[in-house]
This record gives structure tokens, sequence and C-alpha cells, in this order.
């Protein structure tokens, strides 16, 4: 069997997170097929990333230092095929590209194949400034629109954006040196299509269609309506000061937002402003247009990209309706409420174990047999003798305590 690695390299918002579970979950059918998705951890290719880009990422970076290395080990010790996914990858440099693709095998006889998932830009445009908001940032919608599409591009929100989300770009670093044919683009359908068309396509795409895998669903990245994000946005402001990455992750992006705001789903819905859709949509026409004169393989339909017309009624999130976000700030508090109850009586089991512990330690205290062995104990301490004998009894039992 010959070596294959399938490499999808983003782009964020397009599904990856489903993708990347099922995968996960079924590691161990998939191997049945000799298909190898190396990973000993749900986060395993995100840290991979992060390690092979050098990228900051609150911290965990810390967790990644040699990660990609192991992970491209794996894949070349398999001779099947493999799965590398991480929607990060997108923004990649060149130089980081080249070194990719190497350590998996290209050029070394490994068949490698670039997957890019990708949606219009009328729905990745608000889904991404989302993401910021989910990530600690403060920044208005208004002034990510502005940043997003200054033409110099000079910001950290721009060029991250584009970064991950310009296709033509992508394909080049990723695909320059692969032939067309190993480069496959999957689009994700208009909004209103059959909901497991898009896996249909990743199945397509990675050659999954003859494995009957679990498609259920552990792990998502959920999207929030207006309110929901506005009052994110707030409580950003209010604690990014005050409370550290490590405790933001599972209180306010796990508990809040996708645990409990998420569910919301009769809020109105994040969109483009009416007058910035023909912008992105002449945009992604162009794209398209490019797409198709380089001869990728598409794996759905180009015309997806022009994206859904503009909403009738187009909800601001700067003033979002103060109604609707206090009604998400009751559901949040009820949630920290709930998640706070369930630690108290977690301590107070805790608590209980612990002072029966004491109890019992303090029973045995009153036993003969310890209350002999304490005086003869203070006996031999009161001479150099004694201390000597017991020195020399603890170094025979192995213990390191003060006590006999």
């Amino acid at each position: 069997m010959s070596a294959k690695v399938l490499l999808h390299v983003g782009t964020p918002k397009t599904g990856t997170s489903y993708l990347q579970d099922v995968l996960f979950r079924n590691q161990r059918l998939l191997a049945g097929h000799g298909i190898l998705y190396p990973a000993d951890r749900f986060d395993a290719h995100f840290l991979a990333a992060l390690d092979l880009m050098r990228l900051p990422w609150g911290g965990l970076e810390t967790e990644a230092v040699g990660a990609w290395d192991r992970l491209a080990e794996r894949v070349r010790r398999h001779s099947g095929t493999s799965v590398v996914s991480h929607e990060i990858l997108a923004t990649a440099s060149r130089s980081q590209v080249g070194r990719a693709l190497e350590s998996l095998g290209h050029g070394s006889g490994t068949e490698v194949h670039l997957v890019l998932s990708v949606r219009d830009l009328v729905r990745q445009i608000p889904a991404e400034w989302q993401e910021n908001v989910k990530h600690r940032s403060t920044i208005s919608y208004a002034a990510f629109l502005e940043q997003v599409r200054d033409p110099a591009r000079e910001s950290r929100i721009a060029t991250w954006f584009w970064g991950v989300q310009e296709i033509p770009d992508i394909l080049a670093r990723w695909g320059h040196d692969l032939p067309p044919e190993r480069v496959h683009l999957v689009t994700v359908p208009p909004p209103g299509g059959p909901p497991e068309l898009l896996w249909q396509r990743f199945s397509h795409a990675f050659g999954l269609d003859d494995v009957d895998l679990d498609l259920h669903a552990e792990r998502a990245n959920p999207s929030l309506g207006v309110p929901e994000t506005a009052l994110l946005r707030r409580v950003n402001r209010a604690v990014n000061k005050v409370v550290e990455p490590a405790h933001y992750r599972p209180l306010v992006r796990e508990l809040l937002a996708h645990q409990t705001l998420s569910r919301r789903t009769r809020s109105p819905r994040l969109a483009l402003p009416p007058d910035v859709h023909p912008w992105a949509r002449q945009l992604a026409a162009d794209w398209a247009e490019e797409v198709a004169r380089r001869g990728y393989d598409v794996v759905g339909d180009l015309a997806d990209l022009a994206g859904p017309p503009p909403l009738p009624r187009w909800s601001d999130p700067d003033h979002p309706a103060e109604r609707q976000v206090a009604g998400a700030a009751v559901d949040a508090i009820k949630a920290l409420l709930l998640d706070n109850v369930a630690l108290r009586e977690e301590q107070d089991r805790l608590r209980g174990e612990l002072d029966e512990t004491r109890r019992a330690l303090d029973r045995s205290y009153l036993r003969p047999s310890y209350r002999l062995r304490e005086k003869v104990v203070r006996r031999l301490q009161g001479g150099r003798g004694g201390r000597a004998a017991l020195a020399v009894y603890r170094r025979v039992r192995g213990r390191s305590s003060r006590s006999a």
C-alpha cells in the first residue's frame, strides 16, 4: 500500500470542528480501513499547527512544543492513508508550508493531497468577527468590518482574516508544489440545503464513502445570535483584566457561549450589512473565476461562494435590542449559578470525606498501641543514641515522615 496524506488546512467556520470530531472518535474504525488519524487528544492537530507556525495562543503554545514533529513522524511511519486537519493551517507562510509538506513525506514518495473547505464571504465575515469575540475581543462589528475592508490590510485583524480566508492565496501557498488534480476545494452548501450534504462532500474528498462512520457529534463550534454576541462582547470588557485565559476558556467560551447562549436559536442572526454585500459577492466571484482557471478539483459548486442574499431585516450587533440582550444575560446568569451549585455540592462532598478521614485518624490516635509507640518515640528522641536508633529504623522502613 503506497503512502498517501490528505492535508486539510481550513478554512475556519466550514464544518471543521465537526469533521475533526468525527475523525477523532472513529480512529479505530478508520485504522481498520488503513486510514490513520494521528491524535491522542481531540486538539492534537491544533497543537501541531500552533507548533508548526510558532503561534501564541493564550498560553497553549507551551503545550504544543514538538507536537508537529511527533505528528509528522507518525504519518511517515504509516504505509497507508493519513489525514491531518486543522483550519488555522490556512495562514501558514510559504516556508512553513514547505517544512510541513517535507516532514509529511512530500518529495520522498508520499502522495500528498491538499483539501481546503471554503464558505462564502457573506457568512464568513460575521462568523469571523464572532470568533474574535469568543476569544476575548471587544472590537465592535463596525470597526471589524472597516479593518477587514481596508485595502492596506495592515491591522492584526485584517492580517489574520485574509490569511485564513483569501482562497486563491491559501491555495497558492499550500498548493504551489502540487499538481492541480491533488488540490481539492470543498464548498460549503448554501443555507437551507440538506444538512448532510456538507458531510457527503467531505466524505468524497477524503475517500470515506465506503466507511460506515459514527457521525454523532460530540464537539462543535456553534454560532451565536446578535444579542448573544453583543452580551459576550460586554462580558469581555468587564472580565478581560481579571479573568485569566485558562479560566476564560471553560467559563466564558465553553459554558456561556457554546453550551448556553448558542441554544438561543430564535434570536436575530449575525449577517453582513446590506451595503457590504455587493463588495463581498464581487470578491467571491473573482475568486471563483481564479480557482476555475487553475483547474483544481472542486467538490461541490463554485457558485456556492456567491453566498445568500441580504436579510430582509438586518440587526446591528453594535446596537442590539436591549430586551433581547437582557434575556440572554438571564440565561447566562442561570448557567453560572447552576455551575456554581454543582461546584459547591462537590465541595461539600469532598469536605465531608475529609472530615470523616480526620475522624478516623483521631480514632486511631486514641488506640493504646498508638499511645505506647508515641511514648517510646518521645523517650528515644530525648537522647543521642535514641535519635540515631530512630533514624536507622526509618531508613529501614523507607519512610521520610518525622512520625514513627
